[in-house]
């Protein structure tokens, strides 16, 4: 794999402008997490970047040391948010909680920023609120537009907001559900907000949570597209330069633990609730100031490396097969951290149909669909989309009485 000159390190925190000290957590140079390979690509030259978590002892935000292009992971995305029944659900969920809190807003107007295949969108749709999306992947906004759903292709820019209040007028509710974390000029984001913002209006995002990954040793949420690990404490600092406040915030189960936060323009009219401050102390009780706590986080990573390499190869030694299911960002941070071959892991389901027929980053393990796993069923199943594991195993779990045995691999590899 080789590097690409146009990656480059931070050295200022993209929060506060504090320089950064040395990274805490090294996971290698690793592929871009989505950057699923065709056939005829498995002979060229693999993209690589550092991977690499360091702490601002100002703000206290956790983030990535190195920076890629967006352009090469946000241009043409394989992800989309409408594969799962439980995306769907939380999605419709999320939508009718903004339109509660909007509730004496007459036909607001929504933006949801990174807004995927416009599966959010659509559910600000059904609550009878005018919505539309900014995204910057090609395929995915054509793809929305061609099923209704007004989606511009580019980035959340001054000139998008321009456009939208143009023709629409400004945004009672502007969401981003995983992506304020992914934007490195996230300050820019903020004062976009701002301007698009109503006096009245909510801005709304949801992101894994910093103390989940701390407490649950889910650190495959560290990918190239996820720049920033977020702490209450540290958002509110960024907000507190763009007069923006806190004033809900909801723990909700995505990824493993996220939280869904409400924001308003200062002096605005919603109430401040209790959990902001209780989530506040409890991450300076969990030490999330300090860096000894991402020293330690650092030691129980490269033990949770040693205890999957050992699991799978004690399989491997007994003659066992052993597949995956779910090829998200996050397993290729497992796979290529563990240095995984396809001589461990023969092959990964994924029932997204844009990645089957392709090859993992980096470990190049075939994607492919359930239909394999019916007739090829390996002894070991491990469950790369753990956070998902319930609605998986329901769709398979038929395979229990072919032998087959699930597993999850964190924080440690177990049966469910």
């Amino acid at each position: 794999m080789t590097v690409a000159v146009d990656t480059y390190k931070k050295e200022t925190c993209r929060y506060c402008d504090e320089h950064l000290p040395e990274p805490f957590l090294e996971l290698g140079a690793m592929p871009l997490a989505n950057s699923f390979l065709t056939k005829q690509q498995l002979s060229e030259d693999e993209f690589a970047c550092p991977l690499s978590l360091t702490f601002c002892p100002k703000c206290f935000l956790v983030q990535l040391s190195h920076v890629v292009p967006p352009d090469m992971m946000f241009r043409h995305y394989l992800y989309v948010s409408s594969t799962t029944k439980t995306f769907h659900e939380h999605f419709g969920q999320y939508a009718k909680e903004v339109r509660e809190k909007l509730s004496d807003v007459e036909c607001p107007l929504a933006v949801d920023i990174g807004s995927n295949d416009g599966l959010l969108v659509s559910s600000y749709q059904d609550q009878e609120m005018r919505a539309l999306g900014v995204d910057p992947a090609e395929n995915l906004a054509e793809e929305a537009n061609r099923k209704g759903i007004i989606t511009i292709n580019k980035y959340f820019d001054a000139e998008v907001v321009t456009e939208i209040k143009k023709e629409f007028g400004v945004a009672h509710a502007i969401s981003g559900n995983n992506v304020f974390a992914h934007i490195d000029d996230v300050q820019s984001v903020c004062k976009n907000v701002v301007d698009l913002l109503a006096d009245d209006g909510l801005f709304v995002i949801e992101f894994p949570y910093l103390v989940t990954m701390l407490d649950d040793l889910v650190f495959d949420m560290i990918y190239h597209e996820h720049l920033s690990y977020i702490s209450v404490t540290a958002l509110q600092f960024l907000y507190d330069r763009y007069g923006l406040d806190i004033c809900d915030i909801k723990q909700v189960a995505s990824h493993g633990g996220s939280l869904r936060v409400y924001a308003q323009k200062k002096g605005g009219p919603y109430t401040k609730e209790a959990i902001v401050d209780e989530l506040k102390n409890k991450e300076k009780e969990r030490g999330c100031f300090s860096l000894e706590t991402y020293k330690t986080f650092s030691n129980q990573v490269n033990q949770i490396k040693s205890d999957l390499l050992q699991f799978i190869n004690e399989a491997k030694a007994e003659g066992k097969t052993v597949a995956g299911y779910g090829a998200p960002a996050k397993s290729g941070t497992i796979i290529n951290f563990c240095e995984l071959t396809q001589d461990q892991v023969t092959y990964i389901v994924d029932d997204n149909p844009l990645k089957q027929n392709h090859f993992s980053p980096g470990a190049q393990v075939p994607i492919v669909s359930s239909t394999y796993l019916n007739d090829n069923p390996p002894d070991v199943l491990i469950i790369f989309a753990w956070n998902f594991a319930k609605e998986i195993i329901s769709k398979i779990d038929h395979l229990r009485e072919k032998g087959v045995k699930f597993v999850v691999p964190l924080p440690k590899p177990q049966l469910i």
